[in-house]
């Protein structure tokens, strides 16, 4: 092949060749479709001649140094339903024309580490392989709907406005990663809706300016791998992981409703929901989300060992309403979350939740969700007594307002401790509780109180004592001695003038005791109350 100059057709083109160099300097759409739905399918084993062929080393020249434009017109690389033989390597290289390629067939992986772009769009397009490390894009990069067989890299990748990889299938490298976005970043959204992965979608540090959406998506693990590896993630906006409206028909993706649809209004007709699905562990730990994250309806399909780990996350509000794990953990460990939203139904059972120092500020169940559920909540995370997640609760309960739940909360605390004491101490609990409920519930002391003295005034009206100092001593009064020795430290002029023998006296030792015991447990619960109020 000669080298031409600005213009001319350089020598040894193909048919196919010829027409694309004459539709980039139009900056035209070269169109090679038979129009035939069976043929024109990039996936199908049909093989395409060379009649719909061109050369991966043609492909670069146009794009690295092609031509100029025609007289007013813009050059353009745009190819429908073409197939590019060879392998396609911009490595390192510069493309000002704008390139759109829908429904292609590349034969071998293409190769664009530290390329530049203004825009890339590849829609519906079978690729063996895309390597694309430290790609920097000044518009968008579009990939939907293609297939890819062997993993997708865009390591460090710079995305200037979105990532549209919406439907995309991709497969698995040699060492089971499918999508490889280790420290890329996204200038605005990332939309990855209903997308298949067979290998770990990772995306360690990596930035997104607006939204990253995976709703209605398929993740699936390979041996060893998480389905979704994303800790350090930041999202400006808000991460999405729940369903899709797709139609039935068809099968692609309709419009998504927003989150907050009234209750019972379903899809319409014709468009059916299609959850995110996640079969594999996911990590999002250290993660940082500046609106919300969204877990509507997900379902994470775990092993024994696998976690939906969110440890040390910060996020304003997390939507946990997903299906209940039936195997492994949820770990929010180190988790802050201003508003946590959730179902009674969607937190795993005991042993499968762990969310020590986990934050929150407000609870806002999604339907009903009662307290004794939010105690089973609490309990799943703790197999062993830890006091904070009780006082956590406590505290967003009290500041709603719910100062009964709130002191629930703090009893089933109490009784959880209770059961990590020795025998002395445990039976000390077991007495509180039985009295006065470790005072939180003070009307159960006034009762008490009220039925000793009671019992303690019809005994005494019954007995005549004698005095201890002859004629030094008050008038006796049998309602108010049975009230001196049940209030301590108060004296109401009774007790201490009045000699009490046999039975007598181990009734008013016994009514003293139980003052004592009463009081010291009233005081006890004051102050635990006042300490976390």
């Amino acid at each position: 092949m000669t080298e031409p100059h600005d213009g001319e057709i350089p020598d040894g083109l193909s048919a196919a060749e010829l027409g694309m160099w004459q539709s980039f300097r139009n900056g035209t759409t070269y169109d090679l479709r038979s129009h035939d739905p069976v043929r024109d399918n990039p996936f199908a084993p049909h093989v395409w001649g060379p009649e719909r062929s061109v050369g991966a080393r043609t492909v670069a020249r146009l794009l690295l140094s092609g031509p100029p434009a025609r007289p007013g017109r813009v050059a353009a690389l745009k190819l429908r339903g073409v197939r590019v033989t060879g392998k396609l390597d911009l490595a390192g290289g510069r493309v000002s024309p704008y390139v759109e390629l829908t429904g292609c067939r590349f034969e071998q992986e293409v190769v664009l580490p530290e390329c530049h772009f203004t825009t890339l769009r590849m829609v519906g397009c079978a690729v063996p392989r895309l390597d694309a490390a430290r790609l920097h894009t000044e518009g968008d990069l579009h990939l939907p709907r293609c297939r890819v067989e062997r993993g997708i890299r865009l390591t460090d990748a710079q995305i200037g406005t979105d990532l549209l990889i919406n439907q995309l299938s991709v497969g698995p490298d040699r060492r089971g990663l499918a999508f490889v976005g280790d420290g890329m970043s996204v200038a605005q959204d990332l939309q990855a809706e209903m997308i298949e992965t067979r290998g770990e979608l990772s995306l360690r540090g990596a930035k997104v300016g607006g939204s990253l959406s995976l709703r209605g998506s398929r993740l699936r693990a390979s041996d060893g791998r998480r389905a979704l590896n994303a800790p350090q993630l930041s999202v400006e906006r808000t991460l999405y992981m729940t369903e899709a409206w797709v139609s039935i028909d068809t099968g692609n993706q309709g419009t998504t409703p927003p989150y907050g649809i009234a209750r019972g209004i379903g899809p319409a007709r014709g468009i059916r929901a299609q959850v995110f699905e996640c079969r594999g562990a996911v990590r999002l730990d250290d993660g940082r989300f500046g609106d919300a994250v969204d877990l509507h309806k997900a379902r994470f399909v775990l092993t024994g060992d696998e976690e939906l780990s969110l440890r040390r996350i910060v996020t304003p509000e997390l939507r946990f309403n997903a299906e209940r794990p039936e195997e492994g953990r949820v770990v929010l460990n180190g988790a802050k979350v201003v508003t946590l939203i959730d179902v009674s139904t969607s937190w795993p059972g005991p042993g499968g939740l762990a969310m020590g120092g986990f934050v929150y500020e407000n609870l806002v169940p999604y339907g009903h969700f009662p307290l004794s559920r939010r105690l089973e909540w609490v309990l799943a995370a703790t197999p062993e007594y830890v006091p904070e997640p009780y006082e956590r609760l406590a505290t967003v309960l009290r500041s709603c307002g719910e100062d009964a739940d709130a002191r629930e909360v703090l009893l089933a605390k109490q009784r959880r401790r209770r059961e990590t004491l020795p025998p002395a101490a445990r039976l000390w609990g077991y007495l509180q509780d039985w009295t006065v409920a470790y005072g939180y519930r003070p009307g159960r002391a006034a009762v008490w109180m009220a039925v000793l003295w009671a019992a303690g005034a019809v005994a005494f009206s019954r007995y005549d004592p004698a005095p201890i100092k002859g004629e030094e001593h008050p008038q006796w009064n049998a309602p108010l001695y049975a009230l001196d020795l049940l209030v301590p430290v108060i004296n109401l002029g009774q007790d201490g003038y009045w000699r009490m023998e046999d039975g007598w006296q181990w009734a008013a030792a016994a009514l003293v005791l139980l003052g004592w015991i009463l009081a010291t447990t009233v005081a006890a619960g004051a102050s635990r109350l006042l300490r976390r109020g």
